[in-house]
C-alpha cells in the first residue's frame, strides 16, 4: 500500500453513498483552463472552512485541486481544474475509470504530495482558485496557498481528511458558482441509495463489517459505525458495535485493529466485505487461519472487492459511489444469502 494512500486511509473518517454525476464538461477556454460554466452573477461568494471565510471575487477559470478526491467532485459539476493531485493508483490525470467519462478530453497537470504540498508547481499553474477540502491542510499551508489565489480548505466541523462527501461537495459547488447543481448532485446520490435499499430489503438490518485489504501488524483493520460506512447503512445494513472495543480511544466512527487472535469478534457480523485489490490479497486472507475459521467466511458470506471498488470505497466522491453501486451491490446480494464468496468485477 503507497505510503501516502496508508496515511490517508489511516485518517479516512468518512465513505458515503453513492450516485450519479454530471457528465457534461466545458470546452478548454484560449487561457488554457475550463470557460466558464454557471452563473458569473453568483459571485462573489464566500465560503466558511476551518481557517475563516474565503471570497472568490469571480467565476474561477483556472482551478487548481491539491487534495485527494477533490478533482471528482470538479469533474462532476462539470469543471475542468488545471491542476489536480495523485493520492494512488498511477491513473492518467489521476482520473480512476469511475471519473474518465465526467473529465471528457481534459488534460491537467498533475501534482504529487510526496513531498508535502509543492507552492511552486501550484504557482505555475496560476490558479484563481484552490481546492483543498480533502488536503489535510494546515494553517500554514492554507496562509501559503492563500498568497497564491484564493483557497477552501476542509469544513471546522470535520477532520483535515475525509470530511462528509456531500459537505464537501457543496463547499465546492459555493466556492465555484454552482451550488444549486451541487445539490442536485447531493440529492440525486441520497435517492439512489435509497432507491438501492428498497429494492434489496435483504440488506434492511443485516451486520456487517468493511475491512481493509490484508492483515497488517498482526492486525485487522475494521471500519466502525460512522462515516466510513455510511455507503453500507445507507442500504439499510448495520455495522456491529463490537468492534469498537479495539478501536483506539480518541477515535469515534474511524478503524478498529483487531489483532488476529481475537478475530472471533467478527462473527457479530454475518457478512464480512473485505476491500481486496489483488487475486494474491483474497489467497493471503484464505491462507491464515484465524481468517478462515470466521463463521462468515465458512458459511460464503464474504465479498472480495476488486482494486477498483476497492479505490472506489476509498475515494467516496460523486463520481465513484455510483461504481460501489454498481459493483458491490450484486455482490452483497450474493453473500447476504450465502451464496459466496462473492467477488467484484470491474
Amino acid at each position: 500500500m503507497p505510503s501516502t494512500r496508508t496515511r490517508a486511509i489511516t485518517a479516512l473518517l468518512a465513505a458515503a453513498l453513492a450516485a450519479a454525476a454530471l457528465t457534461a464538461c466545458a470546452p478548454a477556454s484560449e487561457s488554457g483552463g475550463a470557460a466558464p460554466v454557471g452563473d458569473p452573477d453568483a459571485f462573489p461568494v464566500t465560503v466558511e472552512h476551518a481557517y475563516g471565510e474565503t471570497t472568490v471575487p469571480a467565476q474561477p477559470t483556472r482551478i487548481v485541486s491539491v487534495g485527494m478526491t477533490e478533482q471528482d467532485t470538479l469533474w462532476a459539476l462539470g469543471l475542468e481544474p488545471v491542476g489536480v493531485t495523485e493520492w494512488y493508483g498511477g491513473h492518467d490525470f489521476a482520473s480512476w475509470p469511475w471519473a474518465d467519462g465526467a473529465r471528457g478530453d481534459s488534460e491537467p497537470e498533475v501534482l504529487t504530495t510526496s513531498d508535502g504540498l509543492d507552492f511552486e508547481a501550484i504557482a505555475l499553474l496560476d490558479p484563481d482558485l484552490i481546492i483543498g477540502t480533502n488536503a489535510g491542510l494546515t494553517k500554514e499551508d492554507y496562509e501559503r496557498l492563500s498568497e497564491i489565489a484564493p483557497t477552501v480548505a476542509h469544513s471546522a466541523d470535520y477532520p483535515m481528511y475525509f470530511e462528509p462527501w456531500d459537505v464537501q461537495t457543496l463547499q465546492i459547488g459555493e466556492a465555484t458558482g454552482l451550488l444549486d447543481e451541487a445539490q442536485k448532485l447531493v440529492d440525486d446520490i441520497d435517492q439512489q441509495f435509497a432507491d438501492a435499499a428498497e429494492a434489496h430489503p435483504e440488506f434492511a438490518g443485516t451486520p456487517v463489517v468493511f475491512l481493509q485489504n490484508a492483515i497488517y501488524d498482526g492486525s485487522a483493520i475494521a471500519y466502525q459505525d460512522g462515516l466510513s460506512t455510511d455507503f453500507l447503512t445507507g442500504l439499510g445494513l448495520v455495522v456491529p458495535s463490537e468492534i469498537d472495543a479495539y478501536a483506539p480511544e480518541d477515535e469515534s466512527g474511524g478503524q478498529a485493529y483487531i489483532p488476529v487472535e481475537n478475530l472471533d469478534v467478527l462473527n457479530a457480523a454475518e457478512v464480512l466485505i473485505w476491500g481486496t485489490e489483488s487475486e494474491e490479497d483474497v489467497s493471503a486472507l484464505e491462507d491464515t487461519a484465524f481468517v478462515s475459521a470466521l463463521t462468515p467466511q465458512k458459511s460464503g458470506k464474504v465479498v472480495y472487492t476488486d482494486g477498483v471498488t476497492a479505490g472506489a470505497i476509498y475515494f467516496s466522491s460523486p463520481l465513484s459511489l455510483p461504481y460501489v453501486l454498481k459493483t458491490l451491490v450484486p455482490a452483497l446480494t450474493t453473500a447476504v444469502s450465502g451464496g459466496g464468496p462473492a467477488r467484484t468485477a470491474e
